[in-house]
């Protein structure tokens, strides 16, 4: 890594649907690829660990479809073409993502590690500096826009390390033939879990576990039912609390995989296991139920570890966040987390987050602009 850090206005740090959002938005208020840019134009970088567009989407499942992906995922300015329903989620929209950056010249750098964020006190000008495995940026602005694919939440219970079976998560996930003539526990009330025991349930015998009874809201998990889940995180994220699951503002919905599920009579919730065994899992009643595979359908974490130099992290184990900056250091901008943690929010929260930016260097450079000078006499 360089010691010494090249200036940029802005570092986007991802570019999934979150920071290819910003980035447009950069691109279209005048921003210029740092590698391109002159020294009186405002300059962006953005940095991806992966080594191919895509974000998330590249690591899909390989049995999801077009025809069954959940949410809106087009990206601002670009509308996803036409897809055969069948083709599969993680060819069809890396490959969208792709086209998207190459349209829109966004110069993506990869693949570029994000290893800290922390500030330059002994920068004249203010900024932060952004470390990588390769070399460092100075900036007056980072949006950290990393979702949470590369933190895939594993709980913990008694026993998990004495198992004999297989126990994966959702991110491990590649087809449910892996599991055939198995008897599979699924556990998680998202809407993943009740896709994958769906899918699991046609070739295995599946069991579905959650924390809680699901509250089961009768209508569609649509536009505004998403737009709804985005506003009732808004809250906890502003107060610095974990902006928590969209399953627990807004109840679960009955998605066509859900309904197919009651239909065949597979989407019947047992009570939480007490304890792990060897041979299967214990019941709060004491009965042991026999598996040979643990799916952990239970959800991912902010991937936010590059930001742990700023000291931001709350007692409550979240980041105070409004509007998509962060409260408690202004310089830093959240793309992807709490209330723009869904397609249709980060594209939202990209747009914002590239107005405050503008706004407020327009109003620094006006106030560092030398009134004219005055000729005598007038």
């Amino acid at each position: 890594m360089t010691n010494s850090p090249r200036p940029v206005d802005v570092v986007v740090v991802g570019a999934g649907q979150a920071g290819l959002s910003a980035a447009y938005h950069l691109r279209r208020r005048g921003f210029v690829p740092a590698a391109e840019a002159a020294a009186s134009d405002r300059s962006f970088v953005i940095l991806d660990a992966n080594d191919r567009p895509g974000g998330a989407w590249q690591h899909r499942w390989s049995s999801l479809r077009m025809a069954t992906v959940n949410g809106i995922h087009e990206l601002p300015g670009f509308v996803v073409p036409a897809a055969d329903p069948t083709a599969r989620a993680s060819d069809v929209l890396p490959a969208y993502f792709a086209a998207y950056e190459a349209r829109f010249d966004l110069d993506v750098q990869r693949p570029v590690a994000v290893t800290a964020v922390r500030r330059a006190d002994d920068d004249p000008h203010g900024r932060l500096l952004v470390e990588t495995d390769t070399h460092t940026w100075a900036t007056r602005y980072v949006v950290s826009a990393t979702g949470t694919w590369t933190r895939p939440f594993w709980p913990r219970y008694p026993g998990q390390e004495v198992f004999g079976g297989r126990q994966l998560h959702t991110a491990d996930y590649v087809s449910a033939e892996d599991f055939a003539g198995r008897r599979v526990l699924v556990v998680g009330a998202g809407v993943s879990a009740v896709q994958l025991l769906e899918e699991i349930s046609h070739v295995a015998t599946t069991f579905w576990m959650t924390r809680r009874e699901p509250d089961w809201i009768e209508t569609d998990f649509d536009v505004p039912a998403r737009v709804a889940a985005i506003a009732g995180v808004e809250d906890r994220v502003r107060r610095g609390l974990p902006p928590g699951s969209v399953i627990s503002v807004t109840g679960m919905h009955w998605t066509p995989w859900a309904r197919a599920a009651q239909k065949r009579g597979v989407l019947e919730r047992l009570p939480m296991l007490t304890r792990i065994e060897e041979s299967g899992v214990r019941l709060p009643d004491g009965t042991l139920l026999a598996v040979d595979d643990i799916l952990w359908a239970t959800g991912f974490r902010p991937a936010l570890e590059h930001l742990a130099p700023l000291r931001l992290r709350t007692r409550d184990g979240g980041f105070r966040v409004a509007d998509s900056r962060s409260l408690d250091e202004p310089r830093l901008f959240f793309v992807g987390y709490g209330p723009s943690a869904s397609t249709v929010g980060a594209n939202r929260a990209g747009r914002q987050v590239v107005a405050q930016i503008v706004a407020e260097i327009r109003e620094l450079e006006s106030a560092s602009t030398p009134a004219p000078a005055v000729a005598a006499g007038a």
